[in-house]
Formats: C-alpha cells, structure tokens, sequence
C-alpha cells in the first residue's frame, strides 16, 4: 500500500483530520427515528430496518406510559422475528423534536399525527409517515416511488421546508396501496374511465388488538371508518398529476366498498375497470408484467424486482401462499376476466403492514434519500457529511 506524503503545517494537519473524518463517515449510516414505535407498525420499521443498508435506528418513542422504559418492557412484540437485541434494550424517549433524529418515520394515529408531526417538521426533522392526517394536504406529497415520484417536488412548497428545512412525505392507505400499484401501468395505457372495488382486508390492518376475536370469526364486518373515503380520494391523488403547487386528481371515478374479515395479513380485492381506449387481455398482462418504476431502476433497497406479479392460476392469489411476494413489498394479480358491467375485473393482493405501511414509509425514504432529501444524491450509498461553521463535519440530516 502506498504512502501519502502529509503537510505538517497546522493547515495541513486540519486537512488531514477532516480527510479521515469524511472517509469514516463515507460508510456510516443516518440515524433515524420512529414515533409510535411500540405498535404494529412501528415494530415492523424496526424488524425492516435492522439490516438496513442506508438508515439506523437510533432513536424510539411512543406514549407517555412507554417513556423511559426498555423498548422490549414497553412493546408488546407480535411480529414472527425476535426483537433485535439492540432494539430490546433501548429506552423510549418522549415524543417531541428535542433530541430526536433529523429523519423520523412515524406510525400514528391520524390525531395524533395531525399535531406531532407538524411540530416535528417545525424543528427541522424530515418526516415520512404512515398516518393519513396529512395526505390529502395540498402541498404534501402521497408517494408511491414507483408511481408518482416526481410528486415529492411538493416538498418546497411546505412552510416547514422554507423555515427549517424540514417536511412531510406521506405514504398511501394500506388498501388504496395495492390497488395503485395494479392501476397505474393500466391508467398510463389505456386511461382510466370507472374503477369499482371491494376490499377484504385483513386484521392486521386494525393493529393490536385490533378487532375483538368474537366480531371477526366466522364473520365478515363490511364497514371500516373511513376506510372507502381514503381509498377513492388517496387512488387519484396518487395517479393525478403534478401541477405547480399542487396535485389534479386523476380524473376517472372510483368507488370501494371495504370489509374486514378473519385474515392475518394481507388486503384482497375484487376490481372492475372501464378504460377510454380499448385493451385486449394480453395487453392488460404485460402491461403488469413489464411496469417498472424508479425504485427499480435506482436498486432501491426495500423495492421488489418485480412491483407487479400477474397469476394465471384461476383460484389465485390468496393471503395464504402470495402474501410475502417480493418480501412483502409486491403486489400480486390475478382472474383477470370480462365484465359485464365495465371491460374488465381482476384481482388484488398486497401485504398492508409491510407494503400498505411501514415498507412504503422505508422505501419513499429511500427515494428521499437518492433525490438528495436526506443529504447529497447518490445511486445506493450513504451520505458524505456535509462542513458546518468553521469547516466543522457535520453530518447530513
């Protein structure tokens, strides 16, 4: 290995402190935070980000009755994999800015969040989250990166961005989420007209403990609060377009009708599609089949290879054998057939804590991060730290 030569002047030497200071951090990860990081859906960022390659957790919080517990005290565990054991041990703080991370997701209840994190953009803190609180926000972003990515433009429109550099991106409903993944490369070729769905979404999707076991079994309960209005309102947002300050909704009609039924994991649903052009079977499959969007094409690290998995079996796809797909993260299609009332119906089904929720929060983040939100742009590494006053290294955040 060679030697570099060094200057000894104290100009030198401070040069050579921040060489080495910078080449440590060149693989360092973001510290990142998680508000309601005791429920459902926060345990799943912590179980998606342990072996995260960009971000760490560094920073929890839920309830006032969780802080200043051990997270393994204050979280009842649920998922399948044990609680990380630097994670078990780590205290819950209190839920405000002081202290936190500069990057936060954050799994709350809608009012909740409609407070919190407001304050958390305030104190300079970039904010992706699962709440709905804020998604039909004009000037907050409702991101699907293989979607509408250029949506998170919106993000300079925010006060909190012009104030302290901090923002809100938001991530779909858990049942508008599969359903838009399955929509948008069939609105991009034929034009959406009329979309009609129905929802049997699994229990999951109520967090813990959710519905009581004697409503659910042997029951199906055709009413979740609303769970119709996001859907219709959040689908064409998601696939409107990008206008200035703004989003114009798509401009297709759009119905649910949402159950919930005695399912784990997993959102099934029963679609009916009409188009302004017309589309022939085997177009409507390789439009699934070849969509792609930039979350491929940058390797984000959460994104599936394939965003749209289409099943020609005739009893497929079901929660019980199709549900992981992609790792939780692909949406799964199949029966694709006429309809006598629009052109064609098919079905839906998509993981909703992991794609529905905390794996769509990671991967906006990822694409945050590789448009520069969340420090310089890069194509799949961490930050470089930026120079504070002083030629001080500061890292990015």
């Amino acid at each position: 290995m060679g030697h570099a030569t060094i200057s000894c002047s104290p100009k030198g030497r401070v040069s050579l402190a921040v060489v080495k200071f910078n080449y440590l951090l060149m693989s360092a990860k973001i510290p990142v935070g998680i508000l309601g990081a005791t429920g459902i859906v926060g345990q799943r960022f912590i179980q998606m980000l342990e072996h995260h390659p960009w971000f760490e957790v560094a920073w929890l919080a839920a309830s006032d009755r969780s802080e200043g517990k051990p997270y393994a005290e204050a979280a009842c565990w649920r998922l399948k994999t044990a609680i990380p054991p630097r994670i078990a041990g780590m205290r819950v703080s209190a839920a405000t800015p002081d202290g936190a991370p500069k990057v936060i997701f954050a799994a709350l209840d809608a009012s909740i969040a409609a407070e919190m994190e407001p304050r958390f953009a305030e104190a300079g803190c970039a904010v992706i989250t699962n709440s709905s609180a804020l998604r039909m926000a004009k000037d907050v972003p409702l991101v699907i990166p293989e979607v509408n990515p250029d949506h998170t433009k919106l993000i300079e429109c925010q006060s909190w961005r012009r104030k302290s550099g901090g923002f809100v991106v938001t991530n779909s409903n858990c049942s508008a989420m599969g359903l838009v993944l399955a929509l948008a490369p069939l609105h991009k070729r034929f034009e959406l007209e009329t979309v009609m769905a129905v929802t049997m979404q699994a229990v999951s999707g109520a967090g813990y403990p959710g519905v009581a076991s004697l409503d659910i079994l042997g029951n199906v309960i055709p009413y979740i609060a609303k769970e119709e209005e996001k859907m219709e309102e959040e689908t064409r947002k998601l696939l409107g377009t990008l206008n200035g300050a703004g989003v114009v909704l798509a401009p297709f009609k759009m119905s649910a009708q949402c159950n919930r039924v005695a399912v784990e994991d997993g959102h099934t649903e029963s679609v009916s599609v009409k188009f302004k052009k017309k589309a022939e079977a085997v177009e409507i499959v390789d439009a699934w089949t070849t969509f792609r969007g930039v979350a491929q094409a940058k390797k984000l690290p959460s994104a599936p290879d394939v965003p749209v998995r289409y099943l020609e079996l005739s009893d497929r796809p079901q929660p019980r054998f199709d549900v992981d797909s992609g790792n939780g993260m692909t949406t799964t299609v199949g029966r694709l057939r006429p309809c006598a009332v629009l052109d064609w119906k098919f079905t839906v089904l998509s993981h909703n804590t992991i794609r529905g929720a905390a794996g769509a929060a990671l991967l906006n983040a990822e694409l945050l991060k590789v448009e520069g939100y969340l420090g310089f742009p890069t194509e799949g590494a961490p930050s470089f730290p930026s120079f504070g006053k002083g030629g001080i290294p500061q890292l990015n955040g």
